[in-house]
């Protein structure tokens, strides 16, 4: 009798088949799993990046140093821009395919089918991330929806990193900024350190909410890697952070390098930039880094962003806004967009690859999608 074996599924098809975003939160579902998970790993020391803006760049900025320094380092990140292995980037390398499809098997092994079904795109990710950070000396978290129920959040953090706070994913954090600062402080479970960018709202919160936990308070006189004043400044200001945390670490020192994050206000031409931003706060350190220059915005927006708010910070600085066609059902329908800009006296047409012009500087600036389309018609246009 011939025995018929199971063959093994890779990873990426299994996640093709997992819901990309909640319709509501069920935090059971990851709990459980990680309750089971938690047997078979040994945990590294855990730094969770929570917060609105920012956490990208500050969780690569201290997972580089401590690369640097001879620490063994797992950076988890979300969304990621061309290929899903960008989101786990271990020792200075994004994650390969073999050690990806361990994990996964490793969490087909340990987990019943049940929570496996029921286990999202994102936190099954998350999992993922857990299960290659076995016996490393540190793991930077980056969270998701940034609240105390995100799935990056499901075990004990040692230290939480709070670059800004402002709104963002309201449909699930709350309406006001009373209420997400709430949810996304309380994700803070023994010492925390805040960036520059929180305002006196955020510090009254605080003081409510995390009075019990050790604050480490941010130094703004430590010594910066050098070329760091070449960044824009809330690059700069999220570097600041980063380093404050090495420094906690006792791990500070003078030489430091600094690491080229992608899509952070980079300019891939001459005249191109490109910035990952998406929400009010995004917006706003564009706008203080443009002072005054005039750009051509190449956007486009998922229909449950600030939109309009977003646009007007950016309106003197917009010579004209060229939409990006994106196909997901999730964006803003074209003709709100361009109802819209016509009321701020914004000129606006739909974005040209072939159409750009030397002559004007441009900006490519809305969303990780955004970002992705756009590298994708260069790609294509370079290759024809």
């Amino acid at each position: 009798m011939k025995i018929k074996i199971k063959k093994k599924s890779e990873y990426n098809l299994f996640l093709d088949s997992k819901a990309l975003y909640y319709d509501k939160i069920d935090y059971c579902v990851i709990k459980e799993a990680w309750n089971t998970l938690k047997e078979h790993i040994n945990l590294p020391y855990v730094i969770h990046i929570v917060g609105t803006n920012g956490k990208g760049s500050t969780g690569r900025y201290i997972a580089s140093f401590l690369y640097q320094l001879n620490k063994n380092v797992l950076h988890y990140s979300s969304p990621h821009i061309l290929h899903f292995n960008e989101r786990i980037w271990i020792n200075n390398k994004n994650s390969n395919k073999q050690e990806l499809q361990y994990a996964h098997e490793q969490l087909q092994l340990h987990l019943n089918s049940n929570i496996l079904n029921m286990l999202t795109y994102f936190e099954y990710t998350t999992l993922m991330a857990l299960i290659l950070s076995n016996d490393l000396d540190y793991i930077v978290l980056e969270a998701g929806l940034g609240g105390e129920f995100d799935a990056t959040n499901v075990l004990v953090n040692d230290l939480s990193v709070i670059p800004s706070i402002g709104l963002d994913h309201m449909e699930f954090l709350g309406t006001t900024i009373d209420e997400i600062a709430s949810t996304k402080l309380r994700s803070c479970n023994n010492s925390y350190i805040l960036g520059l960018n929180v305002n006196e709202t955020i510090l009254n919160i605080k003081e409510k909410i995390l009075s019990s936990k050790k604050e480490i308070i941010l130094n703004k006189e430590i010594r910066l890697p050098d070329g760091s004043k070449k960044l824009a400044k809330y690059l700069q200001n999220n570097l600041l952070l980063a380093v404050n945390v090495i420094k906690y670490l006792g791990l500070y020192i003078n030489d430091l390098k600094l690491v080229e994050l992608f899509a952070r206000f980079q300019k891939i031409q001459k005249n191109i930039y490109l910035d990952l931003g998406h929400n009010v706060l995004a917006a706003q350190a564009i706008a203080d880094e443009l002072q005054g220059k005039k750009i051509v915005l190449v956007y486009n927006t998922y229909k449950d962003k600030q939109y309009e708010d977003i646009l007007y910070i950016l309106k003197d600085n917009i010579s004209e806004l060229e939409i990006i066609n994106i196909y997901d059902k999730r964006m803003l329908k074209q003709d709100i967009l361009i109802n819209y800009c016509k009321k701020l006296n914004i000129y606006v047409k739909i974005f040209n690859y072939d159409n750009i012009e030397e002559k004007k500087d441009y900006l490519i600036f809305g969303s990780f999608k955004v970002v992705e389309e756009f590298l994708n018609l260069k790609r294509n246009n370079e290759n024809n």
